[in-house]
């Protein structure tokens, strides 16, 4: 039987820009200078949405909410997401359709804060990904983790020190030695630690 698995969205952005990219030449890295950053080809809607283990990028239309384009990304950082080299606002992300075509696009952000939230979201997915696969290796093999004995050690032995609440209390003790509440004791205790 198949476990349900629902969709979140962790992340939505009402502005970003798509570009083409030129094909990397060598392997340094992309770089947001060689798009053309005036002349988008295409503005909308970002969402990240995950579903289980995957995250999504989706960019769709900012009135219909139309499907532009997807972006299924399996980890972070990696193949699927890459930042550029000469600018914190831009990355590189490969979509996918649905018949297995990818291609590589560019991805722009108007305000500095708008890509530090994308880059955030899909790094607190992937670091709640790595924390599910500890807890399901953990609950897999549970003696492997440090055991804690609070119990005692044979011979070992702890003082109490039970110092009267209220005065009244107090000096009723002192001025009766023998009680049946057992204030004896107390006042011996308070004559020693003093």
């Amino acid at each position: 039987m198949e476990e349900s698995v629902y969709e979140s969205v962790l992340c939505v952005k009402p502005d970003v820009h798509v570009y083409r990219i030129p094909p990397r030449a060598t392997n340094r890295g992309y770089r947001a200078a060689e798009w053309q950053l005036d002349q988008p080809s295409w503005s909308g809607r970002l969402r990240i949405t995950a579903k289980g283990q995957m995250a999504y990028i989706k960019l769709e239309d900012r009135t219909s909410g139309e499907l532009f384009a997807q972006a299924p990304v399996d980890q972070f950082p990696g193949t699927a997401v890459e930042s550029v080299t000469d600018s914190s606002r831009y990355f590189v992300i490969r979509i996918e359709d649905g018949n297995g075509r990818r291609a590589f696009i560019g991805i722009g952000f108007g305000d500095r804060g708008d890509a530090f939230d994308f880059n955030v979201a899909l790094q607190d997915h992937f670091k709640w990904v790595k924390q599910q696969c500890e807890f399901a290796k953990q609950a897999q093999n549970p003696d492997q983790g440090p055991k804690l004995d609070l119990g005692f050690k044979e011979g070992q032995t702890i003082k109490l020190n039970i110092a009267l609440a209220s005065w009244p209390l107090r000096e009723k003790c002192k001025s009766n030695p023998v009680d049946w509440l057992g204030c004896d004791s107390f006042s011996r205790l308070e004559e020693t630690n003093i």
